[in-house]
């Protein structure tokens, strides 16, 4: 009889991890971005914080741009890139676009972003000190959440950055992706510069 129970219970408890594991899996495949991902329902829970000032932060009550208010309605292309004022990303990944603006405008883009799991104050020094913020939009992704939701999160403690993205870039219209590039690692410069996205538009 005991036996029985045990053998039932057991078998129970298999049953509830197996559907857990299931439904783990099915979220984690829902929520990795792709050609074709909604960018905003693919991150449901996820807001952005717009390069500012510490005194702008202040007055602005410290208040963060939802997905739908960057996306929607609009030809967009991001580029997410390790962090403020490492290497490549200020010598080449940064400056790859803003000289390119023009060439974008003239495509219809409505705006170009560059994303960074860093707080948006940082951000706003970094764009300032590369005279890109006229022309790129900065954005904070100060938890990672937006990165994680995405599956575009990636540890840098190798480097002492800790939790931080991968190099990547897209070009979303309407909130759908219709181009993803994203590096073998993040030192890389090989697929996510301007060029290679311009020729995706």
């Amino acid at each position: 009889m005991a036996s029985a129970i045990l053998k039932r219970v057991n078998a129970s408890a298999m049953s509830s991890l197996v559907e857990s594991m299931r439904i783990r899996a099915s979220s984690r495949a829902f929520a990795a971005v792709a050609v074709g991902t909604d960018i905003v329902s693919a991150a449901p829970d996820a807001a952005l914080q717009k390069a500012r000032s510490w005194d702008e932060g202040v007055s602005s009550k410290f208040s963060t741009t939802p997905l739908k208010d960057i996306f929607k309605g609009k030809k967009v292309v991001i580029f997410g890139l390790p962090g403020a004022y490492t290497g490549v990303c200020s010598q080449q990944h940064v400056p790859s676009y803003k000289n390119k603006m023009d060439e974008f405008k003239a495509k219809g883009i409505d705006s170009v972003i560059c994303v960074s799991v860093n707080d948006p104050y940082t951000l706003n020094g970094w764009a300032e000190k590369l005279e890109a913020k006229d022309a790129i939009q900065f954005y904070g992704d100060f938890d990672g959440s937006f990165h994680k939701s995405l599956e575009l999160d990636k540890d840098l403690s190798v480097a002492l950055l800790g939790p931080r993205s991968q190099r990547w870039s897209a070009y979303v219209v309407d909130g759908t992706v219709k181009a993803l590039n994203i590096e073998e690692a993040p030192s890389d410069f090989k697929v996510t510069g301007a060029e290679v996205i311009l020729d995706q538009i």
